[in-house]
């Protein structure tokens, strides 16, 4: 073995030692004997190593000094050059699978429709860095938003002057109005930057006083795969309301400038007055003539209403429905192809109709849901667009108590679950338009329980109902638009889709990899 190979294994071994080094003294993060030791015996074979090396070492720079410096020189050029560049016109790539560092489209779309200017005062401190790169992607969207920063311990006066007392606060005004936003999530900022931009709120009314779910309610109940008692299929029985909250769309409605109130029509039918919205979540019970009378009038004077009936209640409401060009059937539908794990009663949709409401929706799906109907006659100056239908496997339920179909008295599907109607006002001319007219948007949904706690957030279901929200109060803007969850990341797979997963994995590739294995032990022999 000559000198030179000894030398250059020695140097690659005390490398490989002090390397070894840092790694324990990274992992321990504490000085220990080894780790001393290690580094002893690796900087002592580095020094032999390049003192048996030095005499090949001082020719190579001797005989290409000049290609060496200017190697150098050139590696300094690009890396001074990308630096600037990388300063100059930054770019960003998020490979997180739900986009998590980007903005979302819906923000994107919000920002480039802005008609007012918008400025905004952030006072952040050195840990806020993510909650600052938010705001500059936003200032990056449109002209119309204006960002300062400032940190309120090196800027006190600024803080005063605004009547900031701590980080984290933002300061946004528009056209003389002004608001403090204090989150730092995107939907946060987003939609504080909508409420100072438009100025004004609009009510959302529940419904109140027929066991309807609760906006107030943050109570909410687990759905485990055969957990006994409990049921929003067939065969259920309602629970006492409050176990079926609905906290979480009105969260969500108040994030998206909307201000939500209950309201009872046995006390005042005028309630219905500021309304831009009714929501009538699932009564249990029937109304009474009067409130009946009192939403129809509301209809009728222009208003808006989403409509979630569950299957076999009878709500009173259904002569009002009928005006609209719709009819409430009472059953229950049943899916056999496309429903929500193994409860053929909860139908599962991921395919849609065209529509605002649909755009770019995930799979969404309906825990116990009745069926929709046109009317047998079109209703003059009605128009009622479909937007949720069931598979061809399915049939409406006429039985509350057994599934099973029966020809003759069962219907068969694809059966609507959601629809869309809008009526133009009494004596109104069909080619009317313009700012002054104002036509009644109603929705009827088959359903409540898929916008309830327990399942407002799983899949599509929460964005469905914000954007059915959004769409009646003329808000098109904010469609898509909703925070973003923080939940751990989960398979919601329909029964068709499970069934393909299982064949494929347990059955299908190990019959073809036996195959293949057979075929190459049958040519070898």
């Amino acid at each position: 073995m000559s000198r030179r190979f000894r030398a250059g294994l020695l140097l690659i071994g005390g490398v490989a030692l002090l390397a070894t080094a840092g790694v324990v003294h990274a992992i321990v993060l504490e000085t220990l004997t080894l780790t001393l030791v290690l580094t002893a015996a690796g900087a002592a074979a580095c020094v032999v190593g390049l003192g048996g090396l030095r005499g090949e070492l001082a020719a190579l720079a001797r005989r290409r000094r000049g290609e060496i410096a200017l190697s150098t020189l050139g590696v300094v050029g690009i890396l001074l050059a990308l630096a600037y560049l990388s300063a100059r016109y930054p770019a960003r790539f998020d490979f997180t699978s739900s986009g998590r560092h980007s903005l979302s489209e819906a923000t994107v779309t919000m920002l480039k429709r802005l008609d007012r200017p918008v400025r905004v005062v952030f006072f952040h401190d050195p840990l806020m860095r993510e909650t600052v790169e938010l705001y500059q992607l936003m200032a990056r969207e449109t002209p119309r938003l204006e960002v300062e920063f400032h940190d309120p311990m090196i800027n006190p006066a600024q803080a005063r002057l605004l009547g900031v007392t701590f980080a984290g606060t933002a300061v946004m005004e528009s056209e003389g109005r002004r608001l403090q936003v204090n989150g730092g999530s995107e939907a946060d900022i987003a939609n504080g930057i909508l409420r100072v931009s438009q100025g004004a709120t609009q009510r959302v009314c529940f419904l109140d006083g027929h066991g309807e779910p609760d906006p107030f309610s943050l109570e909410s109940h687990d759905h485990l795969e055969g957990s006994p008692g409990h049921s929003h299929g067939l065969g259920a029985r309602y629970v006492v309301h409050e176990r079926h909250g609905m906290a979480k769309a009105r969260h969500a409605l108040e994030t998206l400038n909307y201000t939500v109130e209950k309201i009872l029509l046995l006390k005042e039918t005028t309630a219905l007055g500021g309304c831009a919205v009714l929501v009538v979540p699932g009564p249990k019970t029937a109304l009474l003539p009067r409130e009946v009378a009192a939403i129809g009038e509301y209809l009728a004077a222009g208003g808006h209403a989403l409509f979630m009936l569950d299957p076999f209640a009878r709500t009173n409401l259904e002569p009002v429905i009928r005006e609209y060009g719709v009819v409430v059937d009472d059953d229950i539908v049943i899916d056999e192809a496309s429903h929500f794990w193994a409860d053929m009663s909860a139908p599962a949709v991921s395919n849609y109709n065209r529509h605002q409401i649909t755009r770019e929706l995930p799979l969404s799906f309906f825990p116990g849901a009745r069926s929709l109907s046109p009317t047998p006659q079109r209703v003059p100056g009605t128009s009622v667009t479909p937007l949720v239908n069931t598979s061809r496997n399915s049939w409406g339920q006429r039985d509350p108590d057994r599934v099973v179909y029966v020809e003759g008295r069962d219907t068969p599907g694809p059966h609507t679950l959601m629809v869309v109607a809008l009526r133009r006002p009494a004596g109104e001319a069909p080619d009317a338009a313009g700012p002054g007219v104002r036509r009644s948007r109603v929705v009827v949904v088959g359903d409540s329980d898929f916008a309830t706690n327990s399942f407002f957030h799983i899949m599509g279901n929460g964005q469905l109902f914000l954007n059915t929200v959004n769409y009646l109060a003329a808000q098109e803007n904010l469609i898509g638009l909703q925070p973003r969850s923080a939940e751990l990341p989960r398979v919601n797979l329909t029964n068709r889709q499970m069934k393909a997963t299982f064949f494929a994995s347990v059955l299908l590739v190990p019959a073809v990899l036996a195959l293949v294995g057979t075929v190459v032990w049958w040519r070898q022999h």
